[in-house]
């Protein structure tokens, strides 16, 4: 009688919390072993919960803000080290791309030399990338401090004349072929790309001894989570497309040189990075760029899913954080750790842009996941990593270089960009010199 009453509080207590919406529910350890303890199935115990905490970290509008266990933060603290300070030589790869620029431009902006990789591969305009080079290359016209190599990562000759000649002891790799739908089209250049490419740097880096070996992985190794807020301890081992499964491919093989050879690495699950001079193929530019004009643009599902959007400042702080901490092996998650509703996107971009979207209606796409949300709390902990940029912001400051570039030299078209598997077709007019 006594257990059927513990057993009956028990539920009562999670269904009265789910009900009021608290922002924050966590029962202490102590609780949760007495409770579970008195249920029948302490694997059901635990998941119920589980659900409630997940359940009130949503809020009921457009805005999720995720919960973090405090135990958790405890045990990062144990792990922490302090960063290397001092100069560095860094090989960014991809550091014609968004982000690998973005990066290689921090980086000697304080003061590190950076040794640039890129293959300019076409799935998004090459000019783009081209305009990224060139803009660093204005800004650092010193061979000393950039020294930029045009070629495939997976080139083993090329790769190993550039280790001997350049040294590099601290490797940033965020080369890689991106998107989800492109790669189930042609799975095998993702193979080449991210798992043989990334096998070949970690040969190079063991063998030259490299110090740091920090790498982009991706979000999208999530897969269809059920979670709430996405937790590097989650299960990752069930990827929805060959794009996801590179990456978590790449994440084990980290694992294993780390195992083999003491590398240091670090994996990095970026969280839709958005800004100037972002990615063609991305929702951001596409919506900032057709409402802008006021064509139609697509909408699937009612609006309600929901994505952790990072601003490229925030990310690139996180990359620069990794590189200094040579952690023995870790894997962290980089987003703003709140997400955006689809409605409320388009909202702001509306708000932004003083323009009324054009809206056509489409059911939902096949293998969406309804939200992305990123538990930071990791990289908080061990890497002083903080998102600080809000998304309306981060959209007003991406608009504004949208204005200043519009209507210049190069014309790019969104609709060929992502080997023409682009969501929300557009075409709008960029500067040959991206550097507003």
């Amino acid at each position: 009688m006594a257990f059927l009453m513990c057993h009956r509080l028990f539920h009562l207590i999670i269904f009265i919390l789910q009900i009021l919406k608290l922002e924050s529910f966590h029962l202490s350890p102590l609780s949760q072993s007495i409770l579970i303890t008195m249920l029948p199935d302490k694997h059901n115990a635990t998941s119920s919960v589980t659900s409630a905490t997940d359940q009130s970290s949503l809020s009921s509008d457009s805005m999720s803000v995720c919960s973090y266990n405090s135990s958790a933060s405890s045990n990062y603290e144990e792990l922490v080290i302090a960063p290397h300070v001092g100069y560095k030589k860094v090989l960014v790869t991809g550091g014609a791309g968004f982000v690998g620029s973005s990066v290689a431009e921090a980086l000697l902006a304080r003061g590190d030399d950076v040794v640039i990789v890129d293959e300019m591969n076409d799935y998004y305009d090459v000019r783009m990338k081209e305009n990224n080079l060139n803009r660093l290359r204005e800004l650092y016209p010193e061979e000393k401090r950039l020294a930029i190599y045009r070629g495939d990562i997976c080139d083993e000759r090329l790769m190993l004349d550039l280790f001997e000649r350049e040294r590099p002891q601290w490797i940033c790799h965020m080369a890689a072929r991106a998107g989800v739908r492109p790669s189930i089209q042609d799975p095998y250049v993702y193979i080449h790309s991210n798992i043989v490419g990334t096998t070949l740097l970690m040969e190079m880096a063991h063998k030259f001894g490299v110090q740091n070996f920090v790498f982009a992985s991706s979000s999208s190794v999530y897969g269809g989570s059920k979670s709430t807020y996405f937790s590097e301890e989650e299960n990752v081992d069930n990827p929805v497309s060959p794009y996801a499964a590179t990456k978590k491919a790449c994440e084990l093989l980290a694992y294993t040189y780390h195992h083999l050879y003491k590398l240091n690495v670090s994996g990095l699950r970026f969280f839709t990075v958005y800004g100037p001079r972002g990615r063609p193929d991305m929702a951001p530019f596409k919506f900032i760029d057709r409402i802008s004009r006021g064509v139609e643009m697509q909408k699937f599902g009612d609006g309600t899913s929901s994505r952790d959007y990072t601003y490229i400042s925030d990310i690139v702080d996180g990359v620069l954080r990794s590189i200094d901490r040579p952690y023995p092996y870790q894997v962290f998650n980089l987003g703003k750790g709140n997400g955006t509703s689809l409605n409320e996107f388009i909202s702001i971009v509306e708000k932004h842009t003083g323009k009324r979207a054009v809206i056509r209606q489409l059911p939902d796409q096949p293998g969406d996941v309804p939200y992305t949300c990123a538990s930071v709390e990791k990289a908080k902990v061990l890497l002083g990593y903080e998102a600080k940029v809000p998304f309306e912001e981060g959209i007003r400051r991406t608009v504004d270089w949208y204005r200043s570039a519009h209507g210049k030299e190069v014309i790019i078209e969104p609709e060929t960009q992502a080997n023409g598997l682009g969501r929300s077709p557009s075409c709008v007019e960029m500067p040959s010199i991206m550097s507003k």
